[in-house]
Formats: structure tokens, C-alpha cells, sequence
């Protein structure tokens, strides 16, 4: 499988994800498409135009194109609003959890806590980054892990979304339910993500 090594602020950049999952770097980074034309206006095209939108909330939780593919195809099974399922699976992977508690500063550091077997899901040991918490389960630090992941919780006074729990002395997460429509990104418009993979 083909995997991006190239700077990803720039990539970010020219799909106009302003969530760069790093907390400290939105409001420095330029809001225009990167090189030397990046800032001159383009008429995109209907297919560019829900392409770009794909591209950037893929981009934002940071998962593959085959991966993204999944989600959708599940989100389309699904009872429900496509658009809408589609963005709360991708709410409830479990790096995405770890990042939106606080317990990480950036998503790829989420990311690598999971990767790494730092957190457990009900009490078991769970390194799948994708994995979909459900509502009601716990998330909670091993004890080996409890010094790195608070020397990683320090700095940060991030506000926990109001679909889960989280106790940072107790490095405890309850995911006490799906998050809805209106609590997610208001800048994501699925309705092209739609669009564009029913072509």
C-alpha cells in the first residue's frame, strides 16, 4: 500500500484541512494551497470540487484512501445518513478518541500511543488504531505507560467533546455515546463525499 512520506502541512495545505491535528500550528500556518500559485484563484471542476472535500476529511483523521473507501461502503449499509454515519465511524476510531481527549497532542501521536499498546479498551490491551469504540466502553493508560502519557497531557488544556468523559488524573476515557451531526465539524461538507463515490 502506497504511504505518504512527503511534508504534510504542505498536503494539508492544498486540500484546506485546517484541523493539521497539532493544536499549536492552525492559526500559524497559511490557509492557502502551497508553491509558488498556490494563492491564485482556480475554477475547480464538479469532480475536483468533491474530490478536494474527500481528500480533506480523509486527510483530517488521517486514514488511507482504501481505508476511507471502507468507511463509506460501511456508512452506506448503515441505517442512517450516509454523510453523517461516515463521519461518526470516523469519530469513534479509537486514535481519534485518544487525540480528542487530550491525551495526545497530535492525531499520528494518538496514533502511535495505540499503535505502541499504551492504552486498553475494557480492560484489554488494544494497539488497532482503527479500532471503533463503541458507547460505553472504557478507555483507560496501562500502568506502565502512565508517565509517558501524562508527560504527554501536560501541556495541553483541551476541553473533552461532550460525547465522552475524561478524567486526566485518572487517565480514563468514557465514550458515553456517538457524537451527533451538529457537534461534529461544521466545515466538512459529506454531502459531497456522497456525491463524489457515487459516480
Amino acid at each position: 500500500m502506497a504511504k505518504y512520506t512527503g511534508p504534510s502541512n504542505k498536503l494539508f495545505r492544498n486540500f484546506g484541512v485546517t484541523d493539521l491535528s497539532n493544536r499549536k500550528l492552525v492559526s500559524s500556518l497559511r490557509q492557502t494551497a502551497s508553491g509558488q500559485h498556490g494563492a491564485a484563484r482556480k475554477k475547480l471542476s464538479d469532480y475536483a470540487i468533491h474530490l478536494n472535500e474527500k481528500q480533506k476529511i480523509r486527510l483530517t483523521y488521517l486514514v488511507s484512501e482504501k481505508q476511507f473507501a471502507k468507511y463509506y461502503n460501511k456508512a452506506a449499509r448503515t441505517k442512517g445518513v450516509t454523510g453523517t454515519v461516515l463521519l461518526q465511524f470516523l469519530e469513534s476510531r479509537l486514535d481519534n478518541v485518544v487525540f480528542r481527549a487530550g491525551f495526545a497532542t497530535t492525531r499520528k501521536q494518538a496514533r502511535q500511543i495505540v499503535n505502541h499498546g499504551h492504552v486498553l479498551v475494557n480492560g484489554k490491551k488494544v494497539d488497532i488504531p482503527s479500532y471503533l469504540v463503541k458507547a460505553g466502553d472504557e478507555i483507560t493508560v496501562r500502568a506502565k505507560s502512565a508517565d509517558f502519557v501524562k508527560s504527554v497531557m501536560e501541556p495541553l488544556d483541551v476541553a473533552a467533546p461532550q460525547w465522552m468523559t475524561v478524567d486526566a488524573n485518572a487517565q480514563k476515557i468514557v465514550f458515553d455515546r456517538i457524537p451527533e451531526r451538529e457537534e461534529l465539524d461544521p466545515e466538512f461538507k459529506e454531502q459531497l463525499v456522497i456525491e463524489y463515490y457515487s459516480k
